[in-house]
C-alpha cells in the first residue's frame, strides 16, 4: 500500500516489524495474501492492533473485517479485555486514515486520545475496544 504508507522509514519499520510481531493473513483462493495484521502483546489484558492492511482490491469485501474478528476473538480466549490501535488522527487532514478510523470505528473501537507521539506533524490517536470486564489489579 505504498499510496497509504508512502514513507520509507515507515515502510521499513513495518517490513521490519513483521519477522519478530505476531503476523495474521488473509488469502485470496489462489493463495496471494490480500490482508495482514500485526499484532503486540504488552500485558495480558491487552493486544495492540500494530498494522492492518488490506490490498485495495479486496476493500469493503469483508478481509479487514473478518482479520480483526478473529483477532479478538484470539485475544478474548487469551483473556485480553481490550483491544488497541494507534493511527493518524482527526487533526490531519489525510482522506485515507479518515477511512481507516472509520473502520475502526465501525468495528467498536473508541478513541481514546490524540497525542504528538509520533511528532507534532503526525498526530498519533490511540483507540481503544473494551472486549469484556475490565481486569483486576
Amino acid at each position: 500500500m505504498p499510496e497509504w504508507f508512502g514513507q520509507p522509514d515507515s515502510n521499513a519499520e513495518y517490513i521490519d516489524a513483521a519477522r519478530t510481531k505476531e503476523t495474521w493473513t488473509v488469502r485470496d483462493a489462489g493463495g496471494s495474501v490480500v490482508g495482514v495484521t500485526l499484532v503486540d502483546r504488552h500485558f495480558p489484558h491487552v493486544a495492540e492492533i500494530h498494522l492492518t492492511v488490506v490490498d485495495r482490491t479486496a476493500h469493503g469485501s469483508g478481509v479487514g473485517t473478518a482479520m480483526l474478528a478473529a483477532i479478538e476473538a484470539e485475544a478474548i480466549s487469551r483473556g485480553a479485555s481490550l483491544l488497541e490501535v494507534k493511527t493518524l488522527g482527526p487533526s490531519h487532514p489525510d482522506s485515507g486514515y479518515a477511512r481507516t478510523r472509520h473502520f475502526y470505528e465501525k468495528g467498536g473501537f473508541l478513541p481514546l486520545e490524540e497525542t504528538d507521539l509520533w511528532g507534532e506533524a503526525t498526530p498519533c490517536l490511540i483507540m481503544v475496544k473494551p472486549l469484556g470486564p475490565a481486569p483486576s489489579c
